[in-house]
């Protein structure tokens, strides 16, 4: 909250700095007795100068997007681990989650894996079944992710039932041969690309790991 008063308060500065810059020149025109050519051309360029600070700080009110509003999932804090996994599984796996869960802006994970689900932290969801539907089916074939950058903009929302209802945007991530890293975020439109790098690479080592540990390729 301090960063965007602070952002705001920086982006009304021009407009306060040439406010405050024209009404002195006005008053000291209005107090100079016998005005010289210099003097005139000083208001006339200082008038100039305090116009732009103006200006420029109505463009920057309209340029500069605000920041999407965020809302309190719902849901309960927990942190669910299939416990048949390996103990180094489940490192990584808390190790993976507590990174994306305070570097970026998610709040809800699920990793699913060949038909289980290995873990959910943050705001859990109702259910813990995870049901393939049509995007997380598409994310598994083709191996690409897909981006809901506004979930009450996509009909198809309707099958990540196991995040918490007011999810407000979603990354579904591949993770390995077989498996998906499901992320959900309290605003729309909130991951930036820097956000879906860092998620790419984690999901990326995290599949490497299941693929060679629960699903290693047969020995010729």
């Amino acid at each position: 909250m301090a960063s965007s008063d602070q952002t705001v308060w920086l982006r009304r500065l021009p407009i306060a700095v040439g406010s405050v810059g024209s009404l002195l020149l006005m008053i000291n025109r209005g107090l100079t007795a016998a005005l010289t050519d210099s003097q005139a051309r000083s208001d006339v360029m200082g008038i100039i100068l305090c116009a732009v600070l103006v200006l420029t700080g109505l463009l920057w009110q309209r340029v500069q997007p605000k920041s999407p509003d965020a809302v309190p999932l719902q849901g309960v804090e927990g942190f669910e681990l299939d416990a048949s996994l390996p103990e180094t599984l489940q490192t990584e796996l808390a190790w993976a989650s507590h990174l994306l869960l305070t570097n970026t802006v998610t709040r809800a994970i699920v990793a699913y894996y060949d038909g289980r689900v290995l873990m959910r932290r943050g705001v859990l969801g109702p259910t813990d079944e995870v049901t393939v539907g049509a995007i997380l089916t598409r994310v598994l074939e083709k191996g690409k992710a897909v981006y809901l950058v506004d979930m009450k903009l996509y009909p198809g929302r309707v099958e990540f039932n196991y995040l918490p209802e007011n999810t407000q945007g979603l990354i579904c991530q591949p993770m390995g041969k077989k498996g998906a890293l499901i992320l959900g975020a309290n605003a729309p439109r909130s991951y930036t690309q820097q956000d879906e790098i860092w998620i790419e690479g984690i999901a990326d080592k995290l599949g490497e790991t299941f693929d060679r540990t629960l699903n290693p390729d047969p020995v010729p």
